[in-house]
Order: structure tokens, then sequence, then C-alpha cells
């Protein structure tokens, strides 16, 4: 697909302004009402969901003329899909896919930003999205006595991600992850340096091409290695594997779970028994991949009726965001004796995105922290003594964020909180 194939959705926008909203029957208060960062923040439709179908409607129409301006709407997005879903309340129209499409096509174009083309080129001579990684990919794992699952039959395969692999701050997701697992008693393996990026963020980024890269190489490693299951701690890796490899047929047989949907059928199993008393009131911060944008992969084969926009045979089902995965992390907090949920305002399909998505980490780190403690803020208004998620790129924004602002909430990923549960 191409942002030309999306042609009947841009002209579909209408203005009515809802992607810029969670929907009104969902509204609990004006203070947390936005769904979108972008236009929340710099309050001008251009910046919106809408904003961005009606400048594809006008390119398409009289062809792309980039402007600064134009690329610092498209690179100011977290493509956290929050203005689809809100659309989706009552629509039956794509924003987020043509929105993607016009990022796509601004690379191919040649028009991308210098900060993403840093990390673009790391992602090609490294194999990570982590600038600057230094030490081996599984250097975090020494000592612990891991199996290759490259080299070993094993049952379930953990893929680390490049963030807990390479950054010596959230490591301890990986160390984590590993600990519960042994202690249920899993047979898995880690890749060591076998595993390489999933690539999802370069997706996010608009760099198809290296997307596909990483997927196909991935992809072949996995196959050759007999993976079944693949088990991912990172919010962004599981999108990619279970989302993103499916719509580009690549995905295959194979079975991928986010370790909150794991760890939730090893405590529903007996296998993973939580006794440790954590007393904490914590809230619960659904990542946008794993959420909204976690949710399957819908195929579809079909034709447009003629003379009908939006008429299809047969009838095309749309990803609405409802069935991401949000439960299982749910059921897990709720598992560890102590612990007290406490929920925000927007959660599960409507939730506000932490900030680090669609490359806004990298090329505006300020726009980034500001959604962070948007956020942050709205967690402080439960009471919660905490943050939990399941992300480490949500957990790594929130800490910046708190750091530069200041808050008294601590933040957690649940495999941490498992942790100190065993």
């Amino acid at each position: 697909m191409a942002i030309e194939d999306y042609r009947g959705d841009v002209e579909m926008c209408c203005r009515c302004s809802a992607c810029k909203h969670i929907p009104l029957q969902k509204v609990k208060g004006i203070e947390h009402s936005y769904a979108c960062p972008s236009i929340a923040r710099y309050n001008f439709h251009a910046y919106s969901g809408s904003g961005r179908l009606l400048i594809a409607k006008e390119m398409l129409t009289n062809g792309f003329q980039y402007t600064d301006k134009l690329l610092d709407i498209v690179y100011n997005c977290q493509m956290c899909g929050a203005c689809d879903t809100s659309c989706k309340y009552a629509m039956d129209m794509e924003v987020l896919l043509p929105i993607n499409e016009f990022r796509i096509k601004c690379v191919k174009d040649g028009h991308t930003h210098p900060a993403l083309d840093r990390v673009i080129t790391s992602l090609r001579k490294q194999g990570t999205m982590v600038p600057g990684a230094k030490r081996k990919r599984a250097a975090w794992a020494a000592g612990l006595g891991l199996k290759d699952a490259t080299k070993e039959k094993v049952e379930v395969y953990y893929h680390v991600g490049c963030l807990a692999s390479y950054d010596k701050n959230y490591q301890k997701l990986a160390k984590a992850t590993a600990k519960i697992l042994k202690k249920a008693g899993v047979n898995f393996g880690i890749g060591y340096e076998n595993e390489s990026c999933c690539g999802g963020r370069a997706f996010q980024m608009g760099y198809k091409e290296d997307f596909l890269k990483q997927a196909k190489k991935n992809m072949a490693m996995l196959k050759k290695a007999g993976v079944k299951t693949l088990v991912t701690s990172c919010a962004d890796g599981y999108q990619a594997f279970k989302v993103l490899y499916d719509k580009y047929n690549l995905k295959g047989d194979l079975e991928v779970l986010h370790i909150s949907e794991y760890l939730a059928r090893l405590i529903k199993e007996g296998k993973l028994k939580l006794n440790k008393k954590v007393n904490m009131t914590v809230t619960y911060h659904d990542p946008c991949y794993l959420g909204r944008l976690g949710e399957p992969w819908i195929h579809w084969e079909g034709k447009r009726i003629q003379g009908y926009k939006f008429v299809f045979d047969p009838p095309k089902e749309y990803r609405r965001g409802t069935n991401g995965v949000y439960e299982p992390p749910r059921e897990v907090i709720k598992s560890i004796p102590g612990v007290k949920l406490s929920e925000m305002d927007r959660i599960k399909e409507y939730a506000w995105c932490c900030g680090a998505g669609g490359g806004v980490n990298e090329s505006n780190p300020d726009f980034a922290t500001w959604t962070a403690m948007e956020r942050i803020e709205e967690a402080e208004s439960t009471g919660a003594q905490a943050i939990a998620t399941t992300c480490p790129w949500c957990e790594k924004n929130f800490n910046e964020a708190i750091k530069e602002y200041g808050s008294s909430l601590k933040v957690y990923d649940i495999v941490e909180l498992v942790e100190k549960a065993i």
C-alpha cells in the first residue's frame, strides 16, 4: 500500500475534530480529554490527524511540495494511533495508515530528519536502534547461564529488544525477565549476538525498507532455529513481530506473546507463584504499541464497489484498537499480593501516549518529555505511588520527564513488580 491507495480515506475526512479528543462518552473531565499529543501541544489543526489527512489530500491533488513547515508537522507525531481509534469510534475510515504512508513517502523522496537518519545509520551498521552501542548485545546475560536458542532446542525464544540489551539503566528488565522465567521452570533461550532489532521503530519513523530488511533477517534466524513461540518485553517489538510482520506476510505460524501475556498464563497455570507482599498503590499505563496498535492485523481482500467511496465487497473489517493487550498486564498486577491498582482517566485504546514513539524521542526530545509529563500528572491524580507499564521505552521516557520536571512518582515495569513478589 502507498499514500495513493488511501485517497478515499483522506477525502472522507470532514474536519469534525473527533481525532483530537477521546470520545465524549469516555471523557471524565476537561483536563484529560485530549487524545492526540501533537494537537494538544501545538494547537493548530495541521498537527491533528484530520489536518494531516487534509494535507495529504492536497498533495495527492496538486503534487507533493515539501517545505520546512510541512516536515515539522510530519515528524512531530508519535504515530501513537490515538487519532485513529478516536475517529473509528463512529467512523469507518483509516487515519493512521495514510499518515504512516505519508511519512514513508517523505523518506522515500529524501526528505528525512537528521536525528532519525543517525538512528537508522546505527541500525544499518550495528543492528540496533540505540546509537553508540559498543558492547555485545547479550553482555547483560554474562554469568546467567542462559541457553542459546540458535544452538539448543527451547520451548520459548526470549527476544530482549534493543533498549534492554544495550542501555545499562534498563538491562535490569532483561535480567528480571530471565530470573522470572527460570523461577517458573520455562525452557527458554535468547539469541545472544544473533538477535537483531525488530525494525518496528524504523517503520514508525518512515524507513519502510530498513524495517523489511530487519523483519526478513529476524524471521530467517527464527525459522532456522526452529522457534515456535517468541516472548518479548518490548511493546515496540511485540507490535512489530505480531502485527507488522503479519501485515507483510512474514510472520507465518510464529506465536508472539508479550511478557505480560506469558506471565498471566504462567500464573494461571500455577507455574509462577507470587508469595511476597508488595505494599504499593500503582496505576497502569497502556503502551500504544501493546494496546491499541498491538491489535492483530486483519487481512482483507476484496474490491471497492465502483461509484462508492466506502462500500466494499466483501465488507471490510476495521482495526479499532479494542483488541489490544489490556487485561493480561492488569491480571498480573492484581495477582501481586499487597498491590492495589488505581486506574487513570484515559486507559486501554484511549490511553495517552508516553511520548517516546514515532522517532519524536530522538527528533524532538522536548516534545517527548512534555508528553510524558502530561501522563505523569494524570497518574498522580489517581493517588498512586507508582506508575507501572510494560514497555522499556515508556519507562525510560517517564523517568527522564520526572528527572527534568520533578515528581515523587516511581516508575516500574511489571516484570520489576513481579520480581519483587517472588
